[in-house]
């Protein structure tokens, strides 16, 4: 069992390790005529020619993902600009056409009526003008539930200097990789200025199991040593115990280090030990960390700004609906068919249902 994969244009493969293929299908197999079963063998030699191809197709997406990031590279630089404050976009950058703009407008409205009532009260202050837009990447890790669950209250701070995240793609020739670049502005609590996480892929067929292949697969990932400043480690965190000496009855304090829950654990992934076998506990942690750097390179990059103002998030929401709408349906459907003892043809029962997702 191989147990850190996670498919990297799939979105993610439940942890746990590989389900066995259902014992029914090699039992209608050994029913056929053995004529017949020859050349379903001769079909099967087929399906694994097709999935060797099916591997090269996604290994030149890949190339084809390297290409169009460099076109858009320069668009998430003007980006990273703006949110920094480094530039300021023209008026002509800033138009913008909302479906809202008539809400907007009414409670711009109503702004304006309470700010008149406020300058009535008490003298004019003098307004702020933030540099760009505050807290840009800090707001949409609130905001996503798989990035709030790792962050922490000490982790804000920090994160309050992130000036951008960028996705790189391997160079031809190379090994299939992506890496996560986490850009920082200069700070009291690390030296570097950019964070790595380097997620290791592969497209091939398993030769142990050829027909479970479904496209690139993150096989491992990398982080990378983060410099801290003397005492600003939140990765760790320091406790205090005391002991009693067996003998003389004495006590003493000791201090000591422990790992500390941090969003910047993120950069020291568990590792499998040198057989390849991990404790469930570890596995789930790697199938979750491969699922959040699938995340961070689909979503969260390259649509950052919906996910700031929320408007990502409200899609997510629609489609979770839409699944759950979909399963209470067939649930429904399930208790119909229990009522149902009249006999009559039931579509349902008589047609094949799908096969379970393989889990990686």
């Amino acid at each position: 069992m191989d147990a850190n994969k996670g498919k990297g244009d799939q979105g993610m493969q439940n942890p746990g390790g590989q389900l066995d293929r259902p014992v029914t299908f090699n039992f209608l197999e050994s029913m056929l005529p053995k004529v017949v079963k020859r050349r379903v063998h001769a079909l099967k030699r087929l399906q694994v020619q097709c999935a060797n191809i099916e591997a090269k197709f996604y290994e030149e997406v890949h190339e084809l993902e390297r290409k169009y990031a460099a076109l858009y590279q320069p668009l998430f630089d003007k980006r990273r600009d703006i949110v920094t404050g480094t530039v300021e976009p023209t008026d002509e950058e800033c138009e913008w056409h909302s479906d809202r703009e008539e809400e907007e407008e009414l409670a711009e409205e109503v702004k304006e009526k309470a700010a008149i009532e406020d300058a009535k009260k008490e003298e004019a202050k003098p307004e702020e003008d933030p540099k760009g837009i505050p807290e840009f990447w800090l707001t949409i890790f609130k905001r996503v539930d798989m990035l709030s669950d790792m962050l922490q209250e000490h982790d804000e701070p920090i994160l309050k200097h992130l000036r951008d995240i960028q996705v790189k793609f391997s160079e031809p020739g190379q090994p299939m990789s992506f890496t996560l670049e986490f850009h920082f502005e200069p700070n009291g609590y690390f030296n570097n200025a950019v964070l790595t996480k380097v997620y290791k892929m592969k497209s091939e067929p398993d030769a142990s199991d050829p027909f479970s292949f479904e496209g690139p697969e993150i096989i491992d990932c990398e982080g990378c040593q983060i410099d801290w400043h003397k005492g600003k480690d939140v990765t760790v965190k320091t406790i205090k115990k005391k002991q009693k000496h067996k003998g003389r009855g004495t006590v003493r304090t000791v201090t000591k280090q422990v790992p500390n829950d941090s969003f910047f654990n993120f950069f020291n992934p568990v590792k499998a030990s040198p057989d390849g076998e991990l404790d469930e506990d570890s596995e789930f942690t790697l199938a979750t960390d491969f699922e959040i750097g699938h995340f961070f390179r689909e979503r969260i990059v390259p649509r950052a700004v919906l996910y700031f103002t929320g408007e990502a998030l409200e899609d997510d929401e629609s489609f979770e609906e839409e699944e759950l709408e979909e399963g209470d349906e067939e649930e429904q459907d399930e208790e119909g068919d229990e009522d149902d003892d009249d006999g009559d043809f039931d579509p349902k029962k008589e047609q094949p249902q799908p096969a379970e997702c393989k889990q990686q």
